[in-house]
């Protein structure tokens, strides 16, 4: 709870519910993978920007790259795994190319502003090839909440205030902030928020809730008013483009130590048909694609399981009594003081045997382990590898849902139509394949320099700073530069 390439020309899936139900392929704005929210099941309209390009559907996207993939790159969709927010670790770079890792979350604290988090995850992007994704794009995640819990700080990014604070303004309000920082996230590179936290902390306990209260990141003291407001965060960031997470189901308001750096910890309140469940039935209702698992055991529940090891909680709660269809993902099981008395093979294998979907673990030295288990398992176990198989293809389905699997741009640093073209959509601005006066002022605008429409030193100097690469003196395209651009657009589209 810390808390691929193409020639052609880039087109994207617009957004739409995790049902699979039939979309149309479109062609992406800025605001990154997804569109406005939606209720299941349904198709929402195209952000703007988009244009239509071809018929096709997410569930055809996802059964194509799973079709594609070895069982090897099949499990390592099942992991996201640690990077420090400052930079990409050794470690996680060797996660994606070594073991097929296909999701990525950034940790601890980054003061440095946007321009550092766009080169991690256009760096982290360009090692997604087919030898080691199958060319799928990773999930990049972070915890950005707000208060205390806000991995991501610095210039382009708002300080975001604490959950109950959040919980005290109009719904109005908080939606369309909310869009404001997800549309941040989304530009920087980030395509998964995990949060919002929809965890019920009662008055009565308050700040004696270690992973909760003590930090105010609960929205409010009822379900009614967490359901309301995480809702409102779930609607507003995905409406600029960005995934979300509702954690830490079942909720973690009634427990009274924390997962991460104690054992035992236990909820004995909380049952199957608590209040407490409404906020994360509501936040699905929103959109979210995602649902985090709390560590935590629950007594009335399943006493015998922590809840991300507990099929109970999983497959019957989350899967059954909520309908829910999209991605499941574990708190972290790495590291956390709830869960070492298993070993990290043995976690991995009971949150997939349990019905879950993506092994998170912020330290990347136990990957290894964990991922020689699960396809240890696989290879001799055919009821197991069917559950990584339904896993894999629910991690691609939200991936094509959010973008993420459509055609993509050559790293050619080649300043081309499709180049331009693709540089067009992001700016939002009329698609002509020719880099003119109109698209020149976009992009200055964009980066921070002045929009007079003529390219010289001081626009190039300007976005290799977006870009975060270093300033060269150049005064016109480069080959390195469009480069840069290209990996960065296809975090983008």
């Amino acid at each position: 709870m810390r808390r691929r390439t193409s020639t052609r020309v880039v087109s994207l899936v617009a957004a739409l519910a995790i049902t699979g139900a039939s979309t149309v392929a479109t062609v992406a704005g800025p605001a990154g993978p997804a569109g406005a929210a939606t209720t299941p099941g349904t198709t929402p309209a195209a952000a703007p920007g988009r244009v239509t390009a071809s018929v096709t559907t997410p569930a055809s996207l996802a059964q194509a790259a799973l079709a594609r993939m070895t069982q090897a790159q099949r499990v390592g969709q099942l992991f996201m795994v640690g990077t420090p927010a400052t930079g990409l670790s050794t470690a996680a770079a060797s996660a994606i190319s070594t073991f097929h890792v296909g999701n990525l979350i950034l940790t601890g604290r980054s003061y440095a502003g946007t321009t550092p988090v766009r080169y991690l995850a256009a760096t982290a992007d360009r090692r997604t090839t087919s030898t080691a994704t199958a060319g799928v794009p990773l999930l990049v995640a972070t915890d950005q909440e707000g208060g205390a819990v806000q991995v991501l700080q610095g210039s382009g990014f708002t300080r975001i205030p604490t959950a109950l604070t959040q919980g005290t303004w109009a719904d109005t309000t908080l939606t369309a902030s909310a869009a404001s920082w997800g549309l941040q996230l989304a530009r920087a590179g980030v395509n998964l928020n995990l949060a919002p936290v929809m965890d019920t902390v009662p008055a009565t306990l308050g700040t004696r809730n270690p992973p909760i209260g003590y930090w105010y990141r609960e929205y409010g003291h009822t379900p009614t008013v967490v359901a309301t407001k995480g809702s409102d965060v779930v609607r507003g960031e995905r409406s600029a483009g960005l995934a979300v997470t509702a954690k830490h189901f079942p909720g973690l308001g009634h427990v009274t130590a924390n997962t991460d750096t104690s054992a035992g910890v236990t909820d004995t309140v909380t049952t199957r048909t608590s209040a407490d469940i409404a906020p994360f039935r509501a936040a699905i209702a929103a959109g979210a694609p995602v649902v985090m698992v709390s560590l935590a055991v629950y007594s009335r529940i399943d006493a015998s399981h922590p809840a991300v090891f507990s099929p109970t909680v999983i497959t019957g709660m989350i899967r059954g009594d909520l309908g829910f269809k999209g991605i499941v993902v574990s708190d972290d099981l790495g590291n956390a003081k709830q869960v070492a008395a298993w070993s990290p093979g043995t976690r991995a294998v009971a949150f997939i045997a349990a019905g879950g979907d993506v092994v998170l673990t912020v330290i990347a030295s136990v990957l290894p382990t964990m991922v020689a288990a699960v396809n240890a398992r696989a290879t001799t176990d055919p009821v197991f590898r069917a559950k990584v198989d339904a896993a894999a293809y629910r991690v691609l389905l939200a991936k094509a849902t959010y973008g993420l699997l459509a055609p993509r741009l050559a790293t050619d640093g080649v300043l081309g139509p499709l180049t331009v073209s693709a540089l067009q959509r992001w700016l939002r601005v009329t698609v002509t394949g020719t880099l003119g006066s109109t698209t020149v002022r976009a992009l200055q605008a964009r980066v921070g320099t002045t929009a007079d429409g003529l390219w010289g030193p001081a626009s190039m100097a300007a976005l290799q700073s977006y870009l975060g690469i270093a300033r060269d003196g150049a005064g016109t395209w480069n080959a390195r530069t469009v480069n840069a651009g290209q990996a960065y657009l296809n975090t983008q589209l």
